[in-house]
């Protein structure tokens, strides 16, 4: 009987006879899952590592332990992403931008996920996945329709504000670099002594923020369409860093309703005249991953990672996001992913059970109902958004919705267009004469 060095095959006199390779069918085994499914939305990204460190103690209003040693750094690492488009899109597309932090504090990992617009287009995470389809490609074939999502707009005017964003130049960008991080949806921070201040994040680039127009968009997404990704990569190759400054916006407990907005209301602004920002910290990227999938593909966020002294708010997208992420990363990586390493807490600490909001337990008697927010006004902060942009910024903004809105059902625009006359009259009248009404 004679075996080749080069074969599995084993002649004898009955013929050749196929062995089980066990190295062979390990390799094609690993080969065949090399690929895990694609996060629903945020799949296309890119990672990097750094530190934190943070101005000053923040005790005042937090308990946090990584808020209050301005010697100490704490590692993170930051994954910025497109929300809508699948792995192979293009990052300028038009698209919020995912802006995610994981910090390896000694209480364990703080998730702090974040968007590069302020708003959100729904406040009430029940409506999510209609959006999110209708920013998707139609399922009959599989391209992407301008009038699903316009369709799904019309029939939500909550959506109005975020269009104002969108639609503007703040929607396509080609660096990561250049881009902020709002957390839109409403924390709160308690103190050792148990007062609590409803909180809402802010990344400021300090690199300067910096956008794109549509042609250039465009024009990127098939020339260079992975030209925020290299822009970051490159970056550190060249061995250069990059910082954002943390500050919040905070607002105690008990004036929770002194406003003329819902402030759990992630369709809305915290104006900043109003409330003010106050500087946590800086935030330095220096390093690149080493491995992109183990690193950036493997990396799970979700708000419900949090540390004692923060703790969630009954912000009603918030709530949702909490269970759809955690749902969404064992769907992904397996019950285990936070033991993968990149989610792996990196200090030994045990697993504290979620602080208590509010802080005192009671028993609850009688049904469960889902109630319309009292006071929604979906247009007012529409309205002021298209009155602070200069002139320039407002042509884009109306320019970049006609070109999105010229084909779509005009029984559709009608409505969409009702929505914005009642943010601004001029904002509306740009509208409907570009669309030829």
């Amino acid at each position: 009987m004679m075996k080749s060095d080069e074969s599995s095959l084993t002649v004898g006199s009955d013929g050749p006879i196929l062995l089980q390779d066990v190295r062979l069918i390990e390799k094609l085994t690993r080969f065949n899952r090399e690929r895990i499914p694609e996060r629903v939305i945020h799949a296309k990204g890119a990672g990097a590592h750094g530190f934190f460190r943070v101005y000053m103690p923040m005790s005042d209003y937090t308990s946090a332990a990584f808020l209050q040693n301005p010697d100490k750094k704490v590692p993170v690492f930051v994954r910025f992403s497109t929300m809508t488009g699948s792995r192979g899109s293009a990052d300028t597309a038009r698209d919020p931008r995912g802006f995610a932090v994981k910090f390896y504090t000694s209480e364990g990992n703080y998730d702090l996920v974040a968007s590069s617009l302020p708003v959100f287009f729904v406040r009430d995470a029940m409506k999510l996945p209609e959006l999110i389809h209708s920013l998707k490609p139609a399922p009959d074939t599989n391209l992407i329709q301008a009038e699903r999502f316009w369709k799904f707009v019309s029939e939500n005017p909550e959506t109005t504000h975020m269009i104002t964003w969108l639609f503007s130049d703040r929607g396509t960008v080609k660096s990561y670099r250049h881009i902020e991080g709002n957390s839109v949806n409403t924390y709160v921070w308690v103190n050792k002594k148990g007062k609590r201040h409803f909180i809402r994040y802010h990344w400021k680039p300090l690199l300067g923020l910096k956008d794109i127009n549509r042609q250039e968009s465009e024009f990127l997404a098939g020339f260079d369409p992975d030209v925020a990704t290299r822009d970051l990569y490159d970056s550190m190759e060249r061995g250069e860093t990059t910082d954002f400054e943390l500050s919040v916006q905070l607002i105690p407990y008990e004036d929770q309703y002194q406003y003329d907005f819902d402030i759990l209301d992630a369709t809305k602004i915290w104006p900043e005249s109003q409330i003010p920002l106050t500087k946590v910290g800086k935030m330095t990227i220096n390093k690149r991953p080493e491995n992109f999938f183990e690193e950036v593909e493997q990396a799970a966020f979700s708000p419900a990672n949090i540390v004692p002294g923060i703790e969630f708010s009954f912000d009603r997208l918030l709530q949702g996001s909490i269970f759809a992420s955690i749902d969404s990363q064992r769907y992904r990586l397996g019950v285990d992913y936070n033991q993968l390493p990149i989610n792996k807490a990196k200090f030994a600490v045990q697993t504290a059970a979620v602080s208590s909001y509010p802080p005192t337990s009671v028993i609850i008697e009688g049904k469960v109902e889902r109630k319309a927010v009292s006071n929604p006004d979906n247009f007012s902060q529409a309205g002021e958004r298209y009155r602070s942009l200069n002139k320039r910024e407002q042509d884009h903004l109306v320019d970049n919705i006609i070109d999105n809105m010229l084909f779509v059902d005009g029984r559709i625009q009608e409505k969409v267009v009702s929505y914005f006359f009642k943010a601004d009259t001029d904002f509306g009248n740009r509208i409907s004469r570009g669309l030829d009404y």
